[in-house]
Formats: structure tokens, sequence, C-alpha cells
């Protein structure tokens, strides 16, 4: 599965996408209210017109920059190519302007701009310093990702979405001081796409010692998705979650049956397995243990396809790669 679709909501803010036809103050008066969505600025991957930093200051000229709340980082120029750098600097040299900006999507690309894993980032921790009231940050892409450890007081959400996430930017992750964040995913990725972190890179974040507010954990998409429900099994950090998210990854009975043989996981609230490679024996032992308890499950399968070799060897796939 690849992303084909961007982003219709972000920080619960519809997603508007700043037009190109608009020049300046005279050219803004079909535009929403400032306040009122997430404004999406991007300009073309392939033969863009404009710089990403020329597009902002089109729209710091027409739009009552005061009130934006939430800014959505489309296509910055050739992505597979060249990180966001120039944007980044473009924003914190605008933030004077920006005042209650709370929310950032850094990387709001689909297929036909670049697949997930060719989408070029790079240093983020320049964007958290220079917005010390963000609230929620999202990164699609982990190629060239560079990530903390950072200090961060009042970041609430953040989501890293990658077909394959450095050990060195979870590490940066696992490392952080995040004392407000409630809300963390990440999609681990396949070592094909530069996936290459283990559980150990994980630590930190399950112990949870950093994250004292967390409740919602996703470890996600990933090639080493038993190994983790392993972890998550006896991890302190779980028994303060309400929503544990191993969605999208190769999870299979043996994952499962290490998870629920750890400690209780009656308390969540939810429970997403989406995407999986779970027997109908499991499945049925986990709705018998967990639905009574009132926990909400998401056992669907989706899409989730496996090959296997002539020599025996069964290959499973996660949601999102290439």
């Amino acid at each position: 599965m690849t992303v084909g679709d961007h982003a219709e909501e972000f920080h619960e803010l519809p997603v508007f996408e700043f037009p190109e036809t608009v020049q300046g103050p005279d050219d803004a008066g079909e535009l929403p209210a400032a306040d009122a969505v997430a404004w999406r600025i991007r300009v073309d991957s392939y033969d863009n017109k404009e710089e990403w930093p020329d597009a902002l200051a089109r729209f710091l000229a027409a739009v009552d920059t005061t009130r934006v709340r939430a800014l959505v980082v489309g296509a910055w120029g050739e992505v597979y190519d060249k990180g966001p750098q120039a944007a980044i600097e473009a924003l914190v040299a605008a933030r004077d302007r920006l005042p209650a900006l709370r929310a950032v999507f850094l990387g709001d690309i689909v297929v036909e701009e670049a697949e997930i894993s060719w989408i070029t980032q790079g240093p983020v921790a320049p964007l958290l310093d220079g917005f010390p009231e963000l609230e929620e940050l999202t990164v699609r892409g982990g190629n060239s990702l560079s990530f903390g450890p950072v200090r961060h007081q009042r970041l609430r959400r953040l989501t890293i979405e990658s077909g394959g996430l450095p050990a060195e930017v979870v590490r940066g992750v696992a490392g952080s001081e995040l004392p407000a964040l409630t809300h963390l995913e990440l999609w681990l990725g396949t070592p094909e796409y530069g996936g290459d972190s283990n559980v150990t890179d994980l630590a930190p974040i399950l112990a949870g010692a950093q994250l004292p507010s967390l409740q919602h954990l996703g470890l996600c998409n990933s090639q080493i998705q038993d190994e983790v429900c392993a972890a998550l099994a006896s991890a302190p950090v779980v028994a303060r979650l309400e929503v544990l998210d191993v969605s999208m990854g190769v999870l299979s009975d043996e994952g499962a049956a290490a998870l629920l043989a750890g400690q209780p996981l009656t308390h969540l609230s939810f429970l997403n397995m989406r995407h999986n490679y779970l027997s109908e024996k499991m499945r049925a032992r986990l709705t018998d243990t967990l639905e009574p308890a009132g926990v909400r499950l998401d056992l669907d399968a989706d899409d989730a396809d496996s090959d296997e070799d002539p020599d025996g060897t069964e290959w499973r796939w996660v949601a999102v790669g290439e």
C-alpha cells in the first residue's frame, strides 16, 4: 500500500490548500477564516513555478496569520532530491507572524509526488526549537530524517510516518524529554527502506519515564511487530495507556500470544491490530479475553498479503512500504 490521498483533516481542522492564484490581500476574498482550517502550502514536486518560501510569503501577505492554528507543509519542490530545510527556515523566520500556530504537518506528500520512502527529510529539531508552543507535529518520510534527542515542554502529539524509520531516529525520539506528550505514533517500517531499529532502541519509550503523560502509543507498520509485542507485554508504559496501536505490521499469533501472556490489557479503551496475519483461533481468543472488559478491538486483516517461496519460506508485508 502507498499513501494516495492528501490529509483532509489535521489538528481537528479541515485542510484547505492555499491557492496558487492568491498573490496578495486583494485576492483573499474567497479564503476561509484564518483559524477555521489547517492551511496546506505546497509547490509542484516536479516542475515547481515558485519555491516553497515564496509560497509562504504569499500566504503571509494574504492571511491574518496571527490567527493561524495549523499548517500543512506539502511538497517543497523535488522532495526526492532535497529536504525541507528551506521551508523550516522560512517558517522559523516567520514565527513572530504565527503566534497562534500549534500544529505542523511536515510532508503531506502522496505517491504521485513521491513515494513515502523516497521523501527526503532532514533535521526537524529547528522546527521544535523555533516553536516552543507547538502541540502537534506530524512528519512523513524517513529518508535522511534527523530527530533529537530534543526537549519540548508543550508537544502533545508526535507522529512519524515512514516505510523505514532509521534506528538513529527511533533512539532520538526515545531519548527526548516530552513531558506533555499524550500521543506517540511511529511507523517503524522495514530494513529494505531504512527501518533498521530493534526493540532495544525502543527501550526508553517502553519504560515511559520521559513520557509521563503518554496515553496513546503506536508502534506500527513494522517488520518486527511480533518482537515489539513481546516487549510490550512487560513494558511499564502500557499500564497507563488508553490506546495501544500495533497495526499495519506483520503481526502473527506469536506476537499476539506474547502480548496476551503479559501484563493485563483490560484497562485499554482500544487495541488496534489492523492489518495482521492472525489465525481465526487467535482472533477469537483476543475477542473473548478483551471485549468483555470493554476493550474495543480492530482485528481486520485489511489487505495483509504474503508470498511463499518454493522452499516454503513465507514473506509477509507491512501495510506501507515503498
